[in-house]
């Protein structure tokens, strides 16, 4: 037959002392006689006694899980950043409890409903591109579980948060373009709903007006991160009266569609039509015609301090956190990393 696991109340009573005493030595008591600890401790090694874990998360009123929300587990910079997330979460011996919205706002509303079902001690989440309505991340803050965002972050006030700086990889990566004889830039933004897409194109803005450039709103396009929104987005482009030289994309997966649909139109890459995009992604080394240039964002950086900072939250009690109205707003800086292979 199945052996059941020993327990505090087995260890206590072939002992013959109390539950409170077995506790205790098992937990180093100062309290607690040398020869009693030996005892106990010794009998529970030969009983193989394992702590119950779910008896402890109830004293402690914790789980030691933090839930992770992500639009994308297979795009490289997600992956990237999980693995900040898992590495800051080990070292203080919590566990990830992962989750992916796909880009779709219901199925993230249902993820946080199931984490906090679970009881989760705090959250990390990027938000998906098609995320408008913030209900769900209120309705943690009313269970007293602190959320953390990074890299997608919802426009809302009252939250902590890890951002690349877009702005200044945006001026970086456009002034660059400058530098190489460019004047007529184009952009293929992200969904207009993202906050990062504001960023992008305040920071294209800025470098067109600091280099006396004319600003022209028909060469800013927003796609939907598909395959089929990009090519709209250059077919867009193409179209216009100004045909830009270059163009920034929002992302090196946006750039390499974007590189294909170029292609399929008879345009020579870095000669007819130059490519810029974010995220330095590994894979952009394997392509025939890379973006010339990429904004690295940190992923790795950006979930290790947003892991950080929750754990921190985490260990604040509820009274620490109603006296102060301070907010993390973690800006992590940009780098625009250029492509040897031209």
């Amino acid at each position: 037959m199945e052996q059941k696991p020993a327990t505090i109340k087995e260890i206590a009573k072939r002992l013959n002392v109390s539950f409170s005493t077995v506790s205790r030595a098992l937990h180093d008591h100062p309290n607690i006689g040398l020869r009693t600890k030996m005892r106990v401790q010794q009998l529970a090694k030969e009983l193989d006694y394992q702590p119950n874990q779910t008896a402890i998360f109830f004293q402690q009123r914790k789980t030691f899980t933090i839930g992770v929300i992500l639009p994308e587990l297979s795009e490289a910079f997600f992956s990237t950043s999980i693995s900040g997330i898992e590495d800051a979460a080990e070292k203080n011996n919590y566990t990830v409890l992962l989750g992916q919205s796909h880009d779709n706002e219901e199925r993230e509303k249902k993820i946080v409903e199931t984490m906090k079902n679970h009881r989760v001690d705090g959250v990390i989440i990027s938000i998906s591109k098609n995320t408008v309505n913030y209900e769900h991340f209120e309705s943690l803050k009313k269970y007293g579980i602190p959320i953390v965002f990074f890299d997608r972050i919802p426009k809302m006030t009252d939250i902590h948060y890890v951002a690349c700086n877009m702005i200044s990889g945006t001026i970086q990566a456009v002034l660059f373009l400058i530098n190489k004889g460019h004047r007529v830039i184009g952009m293929i933004n992200g969904p207009e709903k993202l906050f990062a897409s504001q960023e992008r194109k305040d920071g294209y803005i800025q470098s067109m007006t600091k280099s006396r450039l004319k600003f022209d709103p028909s060469l800013v396009v927003n796609s939907d991160l598909t395959l089929e929104g990009t090519q709209m987005a250059m077919e867009e482009l193409l179209r216009s009266k100004r045909k830009p030289t270059a163009i920034v994309a929002f992302n090196d997966y946006v750039a390499l569609d974007a590189i294909q649909f170029a292609l399929k139109r008879k345009k020579k890459i870095n000669k007819d039509i130059c490519f810029v995009s974010f995220a330095n992604l590994p894979i952009s080394t394997y392509s025939a015609y890379p973006p010339l240039a990429s904004v690295e964002q940190h992923p790795y950086v950006q979930g290790q301090k947003a892991t950080e900072i929750l754990i921190e939250l985490m260990n604040k009690s509820k009274d620490e956190t109603s006296q102060t109205d301070a907010y993390y707003k973690i800006i992590v800086d940009s780098q625009l990393v250029v492509n040897e292979k031209k």
